[in-house]
C-alpha cells in the first residue's frame, strides 16, 4: 500500500479497528488510545494519515498504524545513514508534504503554511529542525496536531533528534500564499 492508496478511502466510511491504536487528538496534538472493535468513520484521507471521526470526536492515524484500520501499514519515513545535509533537508521539505491539516484536503506547504525550515547541527552532535509556520486563521485549532504529524514524520530519519514548531502569525496567511496546484484543489481560482 502507498500514500494514493490511502486517499481511495472514502469520507463517511465506517471501519472497526482491528487492534487497540494510538492516535493524535484533533485539535489537541495529544496521543489517545482508541480500542479494538471500536467502530471509526473516514473524515479525510491524505498524505500517509487518515482522519476519522470517533464518539463527536476527530482522531489522526498515521500511516505505520493503518492495520488499525484493517490495511497494510505503510512505513516509517526514514533517511539512509549516510545522508547528505541536502538530502536531510530534502526528507524534511518531503515528509512536510505529506502533512495536512485534518479539515483540509491540501498539504501544508502547497497550503503556504511553512515559512521556513531551519536544520541545526547541536553541540552534542545531535540535529535539531525548527520550522517556522503559520496557520489559517490565529483561532485555528489545528496547530498542535499539524505539528504533532510533522514532527513525528521528521523523527523517522535518525539523523534527526529533535524538532520544534514555532507557530508565527507574521506575516498573516493569506489565499497569495498557497501554489497553483492548492488553488485549483480548492478550486479558488
Amino acid at each position: 500500500m502507498d500514500i494514493e492508496q490511502v486517499a481511495n478511502l472514502q469520507r463517511g466510511q465506517s471501519l472497526p479497528l482491528q487492534r487497540d491504536v494510538e492516535a493524535i487528538a484533533i485539535p489537541f496534538g495529544s496521543t489517545e488510545q482508541l480500542a479494538e472493535d471500536s467502530v471509526v468513520s473516514v473524515m479525510q484521507a491524505k498524505g500517509s494519515t487518515v482522519s476519522v471521526g470517533f464518539e463527536g470526536r476527530l482522531f489522526l492515524i498515521e500511516g505505520s498504524n493503518l492495520d488499525a484500520l484493517g490495511l497494510p501499514p505503510l512505513p516509517r519515513p526514514t533517511l539512509h545513514e549516510d545522508a547528505t545535509e541536502e538530502e536531510i533537508e530534502q526528507f524534511v521539505w518531503d515528509q512536510l508534504r505529506t502533512c495536512f491539516d485534518p479539515e483540509i484536503p491540501v498539504n501544508i506547504v502547497d497550503l503556504g503554511l511553512v515559512y521556513g525550515c531551519r536544520i541545526e547541527r547541536l553541540i552534542s552532535g545531535e540535529r535539531m529542525v525548527t520550522i517556522k509556520m503559520t496557520l489559517t486563521a490565529p483561532g485555528c485549532g489545528m496547530g498542535d496536531v499539524i505539528a504533532a504529524d510533522a514532527r513525528n514524520k521528521i523523527l523517522g530519519a535518525p539523523q534527526i533528534s529533535k524538532v520544534h514548531t514555532e507557530i508565527v502569525f507574521s506575516p498573516p496567511w493569506s489565499r497569495d500564499m498557497m501554489s497553483e496546484e492548492a488553488k485549483l484543489e480548492l478550486g479558488m481560482f
